[in-house]
């Protein structure tokens, strides 16, 4: 998936194309949330199946979403300074979703600083379902095989 962040050209998002840009970003994150809490769910059901590579998968998702909005803003003159590239837009998704920030890259405007709000709180939703509903199935899978279930 980061591949093909790096990949595709992303040229067409951004300040030329904001209707387009918009409803792109809200359904992809709709799209990513939803699948997570589908998993989440299906764990916290004991359903069978591999959560690790789909929960992994979609917050590799949830990242490129963010990271090619964050480069589609960047386009807008004061919205994100010192984000001009793929690897910035990526570095400043990151940095926002571990809540660090640096400083070198920051929102000065105001939809930049709306979006990196919507971002931390995503993640701390989605982010904390996804880590619950892998630490559940560790827990399933250690107690069953202390049992000598599996």
């Amino acid at each position: 998936m980061l591949t093909a962040y790096f990949v595709v050209p992303l040229d067409w998002f951004g300040p030329h194309h904001p209707l387009v840009s918009w409803l792109t970003f809200i359904a992809l994150l709709t799209l990513v949330g939803a699948g997570l809490l589908r998993e989440a769910r299906r764990q916290m059901l004991g359903h069978p199946g591999r959560p690790v590579p789909v929960i992994l998968t979609l917050l590799s998702g949830a990242l490129v979403v963010f990271s090619a909005a964050y480069l589609g803003m960047a386009k807008q003159p004061g919205e994100l300074v010192g984000l001009t590239t793929k690897v910035d837009a990526l570095y400043f998704t990151v940095i926002t979703m571990a809540t660090v920030g640096y400083g070198d890259i920051h929102p000065s405007g105001q939809v930049a600083r709306v979006v990196v709000m919507i971002q931390v709180l995503y993640t701390v939703v989605f982010l904390t379902t996804g880590v619950t509903a892998l630490s559940r199935q560790v827990r399933t899978r250690t107690i069953s095989r202390a049992r000598g279930g599996g």
